[in-house]
């Protein structure tokens, strides 16, 4: 299987919980039914895993499904945040790899 990369905007939104808050963004709908519809064989949570660049930044993560969306999520991590100076909603450009 080939690799396939995807950019695109989406803008930052935070997730609250008891212990701690959490920062996503989430995937177009063009773009998570490409993925869905390529990309069948999923990890745990239905999570793919996922090579992402946002500005200089590049890490490995996964992208997890959102019910909610009909779209995937990708978690973005405080370091990222910080080093790429951004936070909750702000619209962030993405370029994201999905590799056998």
């Amino acid at each position: 299987m080939e690799e396939h990369s995807f950019k695109f905007e989406s803008s930052v939104w935070r997730w609250d919980s008891d212990k701690a808050s959490w920062f996503f963004l989430t995937l177009p709908l063009p773009v998570a039914e490409h993925v869905r519809f390529f990309f069948l064989r999923r990890r745990g949570f239905g999570s793919i895993p996922v090579k992402v660049q946002i500005v200089a930044s590049q890490w490995k993560t996964s992208i997890f499904p959102d019910k909610k969306s009909g779209s995937f999520i990708l978690p973005l991590k405080a370091a990222i945040r910080s080093a790429e100076r951004f936070g909750e909603g702000d619209l962030v450009e993405v370029c994201l790899t999905i590799s056998p």
